[in-house]
């Protein structure tokens, strides 16, 4: 047992390398997700931003129909990338929303005629002051509203093509 005795610190250092070395490799998830998931939308109204588009209210999102929230913005990369996804919503039947942050008319007119036009209305968040109050951190991100206009889900990042059939089917539930 003696024999052993020095080199138990040796040992002890060894296991807390391999922990931290573990622990290390782990990848972190540093999504902020919004804490208002399962509570209603906070009242806005937002005025539109684009010609031939409402704006949009907290009263819209409480109809009785669930429907996608979708935070976006003209100059956002990865907006680009999931436009061709909401445009596959939007043929699926699923109604969608926009809230445009810190954009100009022409800039968002000019996106949704690049890129597909999803929304059935965009209010225009000029400040940020919706995004923040939903508990959104950037965009793009999407909220499932249900018929009540309860936030049910909230999606963060550009949504893929690995995204749909799950993003649907939330939305098929929040009826």
């Amino acid at each position: 047992m003696r024999r052993w005795l020095p080199w138990l610190p040796l040992l002890a250092v060894v296991v807390v390398l391999a922990f931290a070395a573990r622990e290390l490799m782990k990848p972190a998830d540093r999504t902020v997700y919004s804490a208002m998931i399962g509570k209603p939308m906070p009242d806005f109204t937002l005025a539109p931003l684009v010609p031939g588009k409402p704006g949009l209210d907290a009263a819209a999102l409480r109809t009785g129909q669930p429907r996608l929230l979708n935070i976006f913005a003209s100059w956002c990369i990865p907006c680009i990338a999931e436009a061709p996804q909401l445009m596959r919503l939007k043929a699926m039947g699923v109604p969608i929303d926009a809230i445009a942050i810190r954009d100009t008319g022409p800039a968002v007119s000019e996106f949704l005629q690049r890129y597909g036009d999803p929304y059935r209305a965009i209010g225009d968040d000029k400040v940020s002051e919706v995004q923040l109050s939903l508990g959104s951190s950037g965009v793009p991100e999407t909220f499932i509203i249900d018929g009540a206009g309860r936030i049910v889900k909230q999606h963060v990042g550009d949504i893929r093509a690995d995204d749909v059939d799950a993003i649907y089917q939330a939305w098929r539930r929040a009826k």
